[in-house]
């Protein structure tokens, strides 16, 4: 018989972790919601693969989810909209349009600092080569 308190886990918890990682749920806020600890969290994540692989496959979906939302950021997007209007009627008047949306600068820099690192780098590294020795630099700026 093992030792220690009963385990608090049910079969049922599995697709319960599955939705709430689809809202983006950290190990922390299951903890919250099951009303365990952060390390049970862990500790039914090692024993009891479903649990697992339900949060995987949940985070996997609102990471896809949130990568497409930044990629149209980035690229820039339209959608329809009706504009309604007050007519000289006094009626409403639905108008449909086209909202547009221009590419986003700072949604493509993250998009490539993460997608593409070698492309692009908010820190270059610089070698300098040479030596110059304090008094040296003093002369040079007496001149």
């Amino acid at each position: 018989m093992p030792a220690g308190r009963p385990t608090k886990y049910k079969a049922e918890y599995a697709k319960q972790a599955y939705n709430h990682c689809l809202l983006r749920a950290t190990d922390a806020d299951l903890a919250n919601f099951f009303e365990v600890e952060e390390s049970t969290i862990y500790n039914w994540k090692n024993t009891h693969p479903d649990f697992l692989e339900a949060i995987k496959r949940g985070r996997e979906i609102a990471d896809q989810e949130v990568a497409a939302a930044l990629k149209h950021r980035a690229m820039g997007y339209s959608h329809s909209e009706d504009k309604i209007f007050l007519g000289k009627d006094g009626e409403p008047v639905i108008v449909p349009t086209t909202k547009h949306y221009p590419p986003d600068p700072t949604a493509m820099i993250f998009w490539l600092k993460n997608r593409q690192p070698t492309w692009w780098r908010d820190k270059h590294e610089v070698a300098h080569s040479g030596s110059l020795t304090l008094e040296q630099a003093l002369d040079e700026l007496e001149e």
